[in-house]
Protein backbone atom coordinates (compact mmCIF):
# COMPACT_ATOMS: atom_id res chain seq x y z
CA UNK A 1 0.00 0.00 0.00
CA UNK A 2 2.61 2.39 0.42
CA UNK A 3 4.74 1.75 -2.79
CA UNK A 4 1.57 3.04 -4.27
CA UNK A 5 1.52 5.91 -2.06
CA UNK A 6 4.81 7.01 -3.09
CA UNK A 7 4.10 5.95 -7.27
CA UNK A 8 1.23 8.77 -6.73
CA UNK A 9 3.48 11.24 -4.11
CA UNK A 10 6.28 10.83 -7.24
CA UNK A 11 3.76 11.22 -9.89
CA UNK A 12 2.45 14.51 -7.98
CA UNK A 13 5.37 16.06 -7.97
CA UNK A 14 6.69 15.67 -11.76
CA UNK A 15 3.44 16.74 -12.76
CA UNK A 16 3.22 20.16 -10.56
CA UNK A 17 7.16 20.73 -11.44
CA UNK A 18 6.21 20.57 -15.03
CA UNK A 19 3.59 23.29 -14.49
CA UNK A 20 6.09 25.33 -12.80
CA UNK A 21 8.46 25.38 -14.83
CA UNK A 22 5.73 26.38 -18.00
CA UNK A 23 4.90 29.01 -15.44
CA UNK A 24 8.33 30.18 -15.41
CA UNK A 25 8.78 30.27 -19.40
CA UNK A 26 5.17 31.80 -19.79
CA UNK A 27 7.26 35.11 -17.76
CA UNK A 28 10.65 34.66 -18.94
CA UNK A 29 10.75 38.65 -20.47
CA UNK A 30 11.64 39.51 -23.74
CA UNK A 31 14.68 41.26 -24.39
CA UNK A 32 14.04 45.41 -24.46
CA UNK A 33 16.31 45.36 -27.67
CA UNK A 34 13.87 42.69 -29.52
CA UNK A 35 11.00 44.16 -31.67
CA UNK A 36 7.55 43.90 -29.94
CA UNK A 37 6.12 41.52 -32.46
CA UNK A 38 8.44 38.93 -31.11
CA UNK A 39 6.31 38.26 -28.07
CA UNK A 40 3.61 37.18 -30.45
CA UNK A 41 5.88 34.24 -30.99
CA UNK A 42 6.25 33.05 -27.54
CA UNK A 43 4.71 29.32 -27.39
CA UNK A 44 1.84 28.54 -25.02
CA UNK A 45 3.90 26.54 -22.55
CA UNK A 46 1.23 25.99 -19.62
CA UNK A 47 -1.25 25.02 -22.47
CA UNK A 48 1.55 22.50 -24.20
CA UNK A 49 2.12 20.60 -20.54
CA UNK A 50 -1.72 20.65 -19.81
CA UNK A 51 -2.38 18.97 -23.32
CA UNK A 52 0.36 16.73 -22.68
CA UNK A 53 -0.70 15.57 -18.97
CA UNK A 54 -4.64 15.27 -19.93
CA UNK A 55 -3.78 13.22 -23.30
CA UNK A 56 -1.94 10.32 -20.96
CA UNK A 57 -3.31 10.72 -17.59
CA UNK A 58 -6.54 12.38 -17.77
CA UNK A 59 -7.94 10.25 -15.17
CA UNK A 60 -5.39 12.95 -12.96
CA UNK A 61 -5.15 15.90 -14.84
CA UNK A 62 -8.26 16.87 -15.81
CA UNK A 63 -11.01 19.68 -16.17
CA UNK A 64 -9.80 20.66 -12.76
CA UNK A 65 -6.99 20.74 -12.77
CA UNK A 66 -7.07 22.82 -15.77
CA UNK A 67 -9.61 25.29 -14.15
CA UNK A 68 -6.22 25.34 -10.74
CA UNK A 69 -3.57 26.18 -13.26
CA UNK A 70 -5.92 28.88 -14.92
CA UNK A 71 -6.64 30.45 -12.05
CA UNK A 72 -3.23 30.48 -10.90
CA UNK A 73 -2.08 31.93 -14.37
CA UNK A 74 -4.14 34.36 -14.21
CA UNK A 75 -2.74 35.63 -10.67
CA UNK A 76 0.79 35.23 -11.94
CA UNK A 77 0.31 37.36 -15.14
CA UNK A 78 -2.22 40.01 -14.40
CA UNK A 79 -5.11 38.92 -15.92
CA UNK A 80 -8.79 38.63 -15.57
CA UNK A 81 -9.94 36.22 -13.01
CA UNK A 82 -11.11 33.18 -14.73
CA UNK A 83 -9.55 34.62 -18.05
CA UNK A 84 -7.23 31.52 -18.79
CA UNK A 85 -9.05 29.05 -16.73
CA UNK A 86 -11.76 29.00 -19.52
CA UNK A 87 -9.64 28.72 -22.13
CA UNK A 88 -7.47 26.01 -20.41
CA UNK A 89 -10.94 24.01 -19.22
CA UNK A 90 -11.85 24.00 -23.25
CA UNK A 91 -8.37 22.51 -24.15
CA UNK A 92 -8.78 20.41 -21.14
CA UNK A 93 -12.24 19.33 -22.10
CA UNK A 94 -11.06 18.80 -26.22
CA UNK A 95 -8.33 16.93 -25.23
CA UNK A 96 -10.09 14.23 -22.49
CA UNK A 97 -12.45 13.77 -24.73
CA UNK A 98 -10.27 12.68 -27.59
CA UNK A 99 -7.45 11.55 -25.80
CA UNK A 100 -7.68 7.93 -26.41
CA UNK A 101 -7.72 9.01 -30.47
CA UNK A 102 -4.75 11.23 -29.73
CA UNK A 103 -2.28 8.70 -28.65
CA UNK A 104 -2.90 6.90 -31.77
CA UNK A 105 -1.54 9.96 -34.39
CA UNK A 106 1.81 10.75 -35.19
CA UNK A 107 3.59 13.42 -33.15
CA UNK A 108 3.18 15.52 -36.24
CA UNK A 109 -0.20 14.86 -36.31
CA UNK A 110 -0.42 15.41 -32.55
CA UNK A 111 1.33 18.97 -33.83
CA UNK A 112 -1.67 19.85 -35.75
CA UNK A 113 -4.23 18.96 -32.72
CA UNK A 114 -2.03 21.04 -30.64
CA UNK A 115 -1.74 23.75 -33.41
CA UNK A 116 -6.06 24.15 -33.06
CA UNK A 117 -5.98 23.68 -29.62
CA UNK A 118 -3.84 26.82 -28.98
CA UNK A 119 -5.26 28.66 -31.53
CA UNK A 120 -8.86 28.12 -29.55
CA UNK A 121 -7.52 29.49 -26.35
CA UNK A 122 -5.60 32.01 -27.98
CA UNK A 123 -9.07 32.89 -29.59
CA UNK A 124 -10.86 32.88 -26.10
CA UNK A 125 -8.47 34.99 -24.30
CA UNK A 126 -8.29 37.72 -26.80
CA UNK A 127 -12.54 37.91 -27.01
CA UNK A 128 -12.36 37.89 -23.06
CA UNK A 129 -9.84 41.25 -23.50
CA UNK A 130 -11.45 42.46 -26.46
CA UNK A 131 -14.79 42.28 -24.06
CA UNK A 132 -13.09 44.08 -21.20
CA UNK A 133 -11.97 46.36 -23.33
CA UNK A 134 -8.18 45.29 -22.59
CA UNK A 135 -7.00 44.61 -26.51
CA UNK A 136 -8.14 44.63 -30.01
CA UNK A 137 -7.75 41.34 -32.47
CA UNK A 138 -4.94 40.87 -34.67
CA UNK A 139 -3.57 38.41 -36.91
CA UNK A 140 -0.26 38.53 -34.36
CA UNK A 141 -2.37 36.58 -31.65
CA UNK A 142 -2.75 33.21 -33.72
CA UNK A 143 1.46 33.15 -33.97
CA UNK A 144 1.95 31.46 -30.60
CA UNK A 145 -0.34 28.39 -31.88
CA UNK A 146 2.68 27.93 -34.81
CA UNK A 147 5.44 28.12 -32.37
CA UNK A 148 3.45 26.06 -29.98
CA UNK A 149 3.08 23.24 -32.80
CA UNK A 150 6.41 23.73 -33.99
CA UNK A 151 7.57 22.96 -30.04
CA UNK A 152 5.57 20.22 -29.25
CA UNK A 153 7.26 17.77 -30.95
CA UNK A 154 10.04 18.04 -28.00
CA UNK A 155 7.74 18.71 -25.54
CA UNK A 156 6.49 15.61 -25.94
CA UNK A 157 9.49 14.21 -25.72
CA UNK A 158 10.75 15.57 -23.19
CA UNK A 159 7.42 15.22 -20.92
CA UNK A 160 7.49 11.25 -21.72
CA UNK A 161 10.87 11.04 -20.75
CA UNK A 162 10.14 12.13 -17.49
CA UNK A 163 6.90 10.00 -17.14
CA UNK A 164 8.74 7.18 -17.77
CA UNK A 165 11.55 8.39 -15.46
CA UNK A 166 9.58 8.52 -12.42
CA UNK A 167 7.14 6.02 -13.33
CA UNK A 168 4.05 8.54 -13.07
CA UNK A 169 0.90 6.81 -13.76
Amino acid sequence: MEAVADRMANGLWVIVASFMVAMVLAIVPIPDSAPLEIAYLRPEWIVLVLLYWVMTIPSRVGIMIACLVGLFTDVLLGSLLGQHAIGYIAVAYIAASLYQRLRMFSIWQQSLVVFAAVGLNQLINVWIESIAGLTEWNIWYLLASVTSALLWPWVFLLLRYLRRRFDVS
